[in-house]
């Protein structure tokens, strides 16, 4: 089932679903001029393709009092540290994203923090602590104006 091709059907219910995961099946039927059935049919397909990975609850961060967005990158002792140092990283509750990386950085990480002193104490007393970063340079988002995923 990995080489499911979608068609505009699945595009479009896709879409529907992208903007909102709790679209009854019967609704998006209606408005595909489909039955209901071949909408959950559809929707089991891509799931078993893995084009459908789940369905996830959107929370605002600034909300919750994470005011500070920072982009980290990461320069390992050697390249062998990486998979202790992906283990060590992920056990922070700040760091959000991690990425694997060509270019200057072995890694770069995305981190949430409440406050400007918030992250200085992440950054040297938790991510710098760990001994297999070499260094680190961090750039800090001002704002978000693009944030989407790809569409189908």
């Amino acid at each position: 089932m990995e080489n499911y091709q979608i068609d505009n059907l699945d595009k479009q219910i896709l879409h529907a679903l992208m903007a909102n995961a709790r679209t009854p099946y019967a609704e998006l039927a209606k408005r595909f001029n489909v039955s209901a059935g071949t909408i959950h049919v559809r929707i089991e397909k891509m799931k078993q393709a893995g084009i459908i990975t789940g369905t996830q609850l959107t929370i605002s961060t600034k909300q919750l009092g994470y005011d500070v967005c920072c982009f980290i990158g990461i320069n390992l002792n050697s390249a062998r540290d990486y998979p202790q140092t992906l283990i060590k990283l992920e056990a922070l509750e700040e760091v959000v994203e991690a990425y694997y990386t060509t270019g200057n950085y072995s890694i770069f990480i995305k981190v949430m923090t409440r406050s400007i002193d918030h992250l200085q104490d992440v950054l040297i007393n938790k991510i710098q602590a760990i001994e297999a970063i070499q260094s680190t340079e961090t750039l800090i988002s001002l704002q978000n104006p693009i944030s989407r995923t790809v569409m189908p």
